[in-house]
């Protein structure tokens, strides 16, 4: 009995194992031919609201939509990011000078949006380097990649107002005290949360939230202490202010050129703004905007129902209005982002008779030299 059940267990191994080789055989001829049939240039999912005005018979719709995109997956590594920026601010002035945004444009082309091997992002800006060196224009150096025109609009949209020209306050003298304003071209934008306050954050973006309904996180959190300062990350003006329920506490800021929307949430209970700020208030790079805590998750105002002390950090890109508040929000994750403004944070001083933080090196932005300052933040376009 025994002899006959070993030769049926044989029988099934011999069978299953010829099934097994001869599918693995059909998945290697199948791999073999889509290499064979690779296309020279990584294509990105691109999706744009022109691409909906096809008919299911080829056709045009006889009321094509208006073009314009409707998503970005960013994933730039901080590594990518600071390679290309600090060859944008190196060179910037000479012939040799690419901008940030054309050097992440040109090596997303060739790896299709995909920035994980660091190797091949060097090797890719190197590669644009080298050509604009020999003469080359940009048009010229990116010729023939389709994607081009479409990353360069999607990183520009995220990257727009960080790096330019602009004038900050910076300290002379043996003991700091006296300040100079110094003009420099490079990164303008700041991180969100102020100099020499500790915090720990990790990659959340898109993990599932449940109050009020189920959906995914679209913003990035950064853990703190409550009263943690927080500053703008670009200048722009205040667009909403006040108590969201989801949100507690939180401001809304847009940039000038109107194509990113900066979400600040879960600001601290009893004082979670500067005084002073109020809709249309503009705010430069570096400004204290709020204060860190844990306010949230009520109907009721003011109300802490979030468990742990943190900043909520979104942005938002804005192709067309109708995107805004619409179906169609783009929010981005911006933990690499985050990591990369780290070498930029606004260095805070305490007000004893306000107990209120403010910068301690005023900045002038070129941006907003076309509204006005007052001391109450007003904006005046």
């Amino acid at each position: 009995m025994k002899r006959v059940i070993l030769v049926n267990l044989l029988i099934l191994l011999t069978f299953a194992g010829i099934f097994y080789w001869a599918d693995e055989k059909k998945q290697v001829e199948l791999a073999l031919a889509e290499r064979e049939e690779g296309a020279a240039e990584a294509k990105p999912d691109v999706e744009t609201a022109g691409s909906a005005n096809v008919k299911e018979d080829g056709g045009q719709k006889e009321e094509p939509q208006e073009d314009y995109i409707r998503w970005v997956d960013f994933g730039v590594s901080k590594f990518a990011l600071s390679e290309a920026y600090e060859y944008d601010r190196d060179t910037y002035g000479t012939k040799e000078h690419i901008g940030w945004i054309d050097l992440l444009a040109y090596t997303a082309s060739m790896t299709g949006g995909v920035f994980d091997d660091d190797q091949a992002v060097c090797k890719y800006m190197e590669q644009m380097q080298e050509k604009i060196r020999r003469g080359e224009d940009l048009e010229k150096a990116a010729e023939g990649l389709e994607y081009f025109p479409y990353y360069q609009e999607a990183y520009g949209a995220v990257l727009g107002g960080m790096v330019g020209e602009y004038e900050i306050q910076v300290p002379m003298g043996d003991d700091g005290k006296q300040k100079k304003w110094e003009k420099r071209y490079g990164l303008k934008a700041f991180s969100p949360i102020a100099k020499g306050f500790p915090y720990a954050d990790y990659d959340d973006f898109g993990v599932s939230r449940s109050y009020g309904y189920k959906r995914n996180h679209l913003g990035h959190d950064m853990m703190g202490q409550i009263g943690t300062p927080i500053t703008a990350v670009e200048s722009g003006y205040v667009e909403a202010i006040g108590w969201n329920q989801y949100g507690g506490w939180r401001i809304g800021i847009r940039s000038f050129d109107r194509k990113r929307y900066y979400y600040y949430a879960h600001l601290r209970q009893g004082f979670p703004y500067q005084s002073g700020l109020k809709e249309g208030s503009v705010v430069l790079a570096g400004d204290v905007i709020g204060y860190m805590g844990h306010t949230g998750y009520s109907t009721t105002e003011d109300v802490n129902n979030i468990e742990e002390t943190h900043l909520h950090f979104g942005m938002e890109l804005i192709f067309d209005e109708s995107q805004k508040d619409g179906d169609n929000e783009i929010w981005i994750d911006c933990y690499q982002l985050v990591r990369f403004l780290y070498r930029n944070q606004s260095k805070t001083v305490r007000d004893k008779k306000t107990k209120e933080w403010k910068r301690v090196y005023q900045m002038k932005d070129p941006a907003a030299e076309a509204y006005e300052r007052t001391l109450d933040y007003s904006m005046y376009p």
